[in-house]
């Protein structure tokens, strides 16, 4: 089986006397996953399945149902997921409110099939870690806090993608010069002052280091003098290309690889004052950020799916290759024990966000949650890990196609819309 699937994955169609039988010149659709190799598993056979928080899993799921519900089909490929997903979104609505574990692991069983991914002439996939920074700052600029966490600029041009749709991070960033548009201003040149008039600022900070792990985490928790807490989320790119100033410590001899980690790297740059803003500088990728007033104290950040993420069940993944709303069984070892201890991370997630770097069909970020705990944790998260891919039971991975549904009796009822009953901690979010 695993042979099949991987000649299908390399062909990318294959002749209907293969799919269909002898004698027939029709060809098959494409496969769902072109970028990959599927292998089909049981659900018994991955470790720490019936022991996982099941119930945990389905409260992610339903707050991507939200989304799924209000979205439409207006998706990027495979669409065929996605509208397979939303069915049984209609059904997760239809669960008790706080279901069991029991429940919601009979409920992922009988709903999806498992599916080891991995990249093609890959054993497994890898996984990183991100979380949302927890900084002092100040509404206004003092002694204390002159460094700036920019709102988006008026004269960004972000392009969309291409065949339509909203910007990604990966879209190409611009400002118009004598009519024409050019590159935006990189990294140096902001900090240099290049926004002018042009940069508002949301927030003043203390450290230029929290500022730039903010960029790369994409949110940032600002608590002010008074206790108040800003929320500050995601709000465009410059559009340069990010370059992982880690890789550079290590490539220079600066710092081990196997002792690399995101407290490494702050440790240098605090060591290091001035080697560390030019380092910082070598990434000229520069995010901006817009106040999230949506979002209360015990949301996590807000995913590209535009939902609060749920901090051990949200992952990013690479959203040109997989649904928001995709449930992904990871199955790594992973340093997330007392003082980096290694430990088995055996868990049920929900793909709901992404990033410039997650690239790949078994590649994925894993959400830890706010502050410098998590923090830590995340830093150390570089590691590889078996993917198993959950997908809806009405899909054939090796079509494109979704068989259609039988028709439904007249006089039975219509299910509720998922988004109706889902809890009330689902975002509203655009």
């Amino acid at each position: 089986m695993r042979a099949f699937l991987l000649i299908i994955a390399l062909s990318g169609t294959l002749t209907g006397a293969l799919l269909l039988g002898a004698g027939t010149a029709r060809a098959a659709p494409a496969p769902l996953f072109p970028q990959a190799v599927l292998e089909p598993t049981r659900f018994a056979e991955l470790p720490g399945w019936a022991q996982d928080d099941h119930a945990k899993a389905l409260t992610a799921f339903r707050r991507s149902c939200g989304a799924i519900a209000r979205k439409g089909d207006r998706v990027t490929p495979p669409r065929q997921v996605f509208s397979a997903l939303r069915p049984i979104c209609a059904r997760a609505a239809r669960l008790p409110r706080q279901p069991s574990d029991a429940v919601a692991r009979r409920f992922f069983e009988k709903e999806f099939r498992p599916y080891t991914i991995t990249a093609l002439e890959q054993a497994n996939g890898f996984l990183t870690g991100y979380y949302e920074p927890e900084v002092e700052g100040s509404r206004t600029r003092s002694g204390d806090f002159a460094t700036p966490l920019y709102a988006r600029p008026a004269d960004l041009v972000i392009e969309s993608p291409p065949g339509g749709g909203p910007p990604t991070n990966k879209s190409g960033a611009f400002r118009k010069v004598d009519g024409a548009l050019v590159p935006y201003h990189d990294r140096a040149a902001i900090e240099d002052g290049a926004l002018g008039d042009e940069g508002a600022v949301v927030a003043w900070i203390r450290d230029p280091a929290d500022a730039f792990f903010a960029h790369i985490q994409g949110s940032v928790r600002v608590r002010l003098p008074d206790g108040e807490v800003l929320r500050l989320n995601y709000d465009g790119h410059n559009g340069q290309p990010y370059t992982p100033i880690g890789r550079l410590l290590i490539e220079r001899g600066l710092v081990p690889r196997e002792k690399m980690s995101m407290d490494a790297i702050r440790a240098y740059i605090a060591a290091h004052p001035e080697e560390g803003r030019a380092l910082m500088r070598e990434n000229r990728s520069y995010i901006f950020f817009r106040i999230a007033h949506e979002l209360t104290a015990e949301d996590g950040a807000v995913g590209a799916q535009g939902l609060p993420l749920m901090a051990g069940r949200s992952i990013a993944v690479d959203k040109a290759i997989h649904v928001y709303g995709t449930p992904f069984y990871l199955d790594a070892d992973l340093p997330t024990g007392p003082e980096g201890a290694s430990e088995p991370f055996e868990r049920l997630m929900i793909a709901q966000d992404t990033g410039s770097a997650i690239i790949g069909p078994a590649r994925a970020d894993i959400f830890f949650g706010a502050g410098d705990e998590a923090g830590t944790v995340a830093g150390r998260i570089q590691h590889p890990g078996r993917f198993t891919l959950l997908l809806p039971r009405a899909l054939d991975p090796a079509r494109a196609r979704v068989p259609l549904p039988r028709p439904r009796p007249a006089t039975a009822p219509e299910p509720a819309p998922a988004a109706s009953l889902l809890p009330a901690a689902v975002s509203e979010t655009p």
